[in-house]
């Protein structure tokens, strides 16, 4: 019977046991060395998962991005633009046109005075029918003028408004310049100088809640787009750098002196040709 219990003993003693069947110490501390190994590996295992979700997820939202962006500028290419993030920021600011709301109303560019679309060019980029989208030397010119200590002024071409206008917020910024440096090759791969004409002046913000050459025509000159004068046109578009300081329907001294100068830019700026006869782009 002695020899049974001594037996007993050293089988539990093998099995890391105590008689009460407890662990022993080293039993214990083999497991814990297992459980804290397994940690170690187990935590980069997460990371690396967390990592890649992470990183599929951005891939899938560039993704979506392009594509959405892609076939929104495809469909402009025909479909008017009865809507802009502009016009939805001012309703939220509260801003809007003489009786309340605001003013839009799309038309064709065969509807809009022939002078619009010249003063536009005269005032705002001279280039347009010879750039791809981007005036290099109008920014170089506005840099080295802004190096100098002269003003800041822009350097944005027609194309780039456009782009900013339709799909973009107002707010400069680099991050808004870098896409609108994006929608501004879309656009001008995608659609014709007409095009792009046609949009800028169906969408451009001309006065508080207006929107558009039929609305600002109707709201402050009492005619259609089409029936605007040369006079007008000019006057309209030296409004535009601040359409809600600046007013064609109650037009400053500084105005009516931008609106002459114009004019006489005018004279060397011919009218918009038709789409065809546009020259193949540098």
């Amino acid at each position: 019977m002695p020899v049974q219990r001594s037996s007993r003993r050293s089988s539990a003693s093998k099995n890391g046991t105590t008689k009460r069947g407890k662990a022993s110490p080293k039993s214990r501390a083999k497991s814990t060395t297992r459980t804290s190994s397994h940690s170690s590996t187990t935590f980069p295992t997460k990371m690396k998962r967390i990592l890649t979700f992470l990183l599929k997820t951005c891939l899938g939202l560039i993704a979506l991005f392009l594509v959405t962006s892609l076939l929104a500028v495809f469909a402009y290419k025909w479909v008017p633009v009865y809507y802009t993030p502009l016009m939805a920021i001012r309703q939220v600011q509260g801003v809007e046109a003489r009786g309340g709301g605001w003013q839009h109303r799309w038309v064709p560019l065969d509807s809009i005075s022939p002078y619009l679309p010249v003063a536009a060019i005269a005032a705002e980029d001279q280039n347009f029918l010879k750039h791809n989208g981007f005036d290099y030397r109008a920014i170089l010119d506005a840099y080295e003028e802004a190096q100098e200590g002269g003003r800041v002024r822009g350097a944005s071409t027609i194309s780039q408004q456009t782009a900013k206008n339709v799909f973009l917020w107002p707010h400069s910024s680099w991050v808004r310049k870098g896409f609108e440096a994006y929608f501004t090759v879309l656009i001008e791969w995608m659609w014709s100088k007409q095009r792009i004409m046609e949009v800028y002046l169906n969408s451009i913000e001309m006065g508080p809640g207006v929107y558009g050459a039929e609305a600002v025509a109707q709201e402050y000159f009492g005619c259609s787009a089409r029936g605007l004068s040369r006079s007008q046109c000019a006057l309209i578009v030296a409004t535009l750098p601040n359409p809600l300081e600046y007013s064609s329907k109650h037009p400053s001294r500084y105005m009516r002196k931008r609106q002459r100068w114009i004019e006489v830019q005018m004279r060397a700026i011919p009218f918009l040709p038709k789409e065809e006869k546009i020259s193949q782009k540098p």
